[in-house]
């Protein structure tokens, strides 16, 4: 079993800036990946950022330049910087996690709310 827990959302004006984090729990042997999707309302999800067990990252060309996402010194953990916060940030996000040795399996948070205001 493996739990996601995500924190940090909130509502910012717009400019700010938040940061995002996520903790997996439980049996974990290997994450090979961690992400951040988001999801607003009537749209499709999409990813947002990415990061490998390697370092590897991407991003959605919309924030590019203005998130980051990194990896805690808690490997199971990952973060995403999120600055220069508009209001088509606007969205749930979440957390997403490649985690198995054998068997790769996805998990899922259970969302956390970013509401950007003007």
């Amino acid at each position: 079993q493996v739990q996601l827990v995500e924190s940090g959302g909130g509502l910012v004006q717009a400019g700010g800036s938040l940061r995002l984090s996520c903790a997996a729990s439980g049996t974990i042997f290997s994450i090979h990946a961690m992400s951040w999707y988001r999801q607003a309302p009537g749209k499709q999800r999409e990813l947002v950022a990415g990061i490998t067990g390697d370092g590897i990252t991407n991003y959605a060309d919309s924030v590019k330049g203005r998130f980051t996402i990194s990896r805690g010194s808690a490997k199971n953990t990952v973060y995403l910087q999120m600055d220069s916060l508009n209001s088509e940030d606007t969205a749930v996000y979440y957390c997403n996690a490649l985690i198995g040795l054998l068997r790769r399996t996805a998990y899922w948070g259970q969302g956390t709310q970013v509401t950007v205001s003007s």
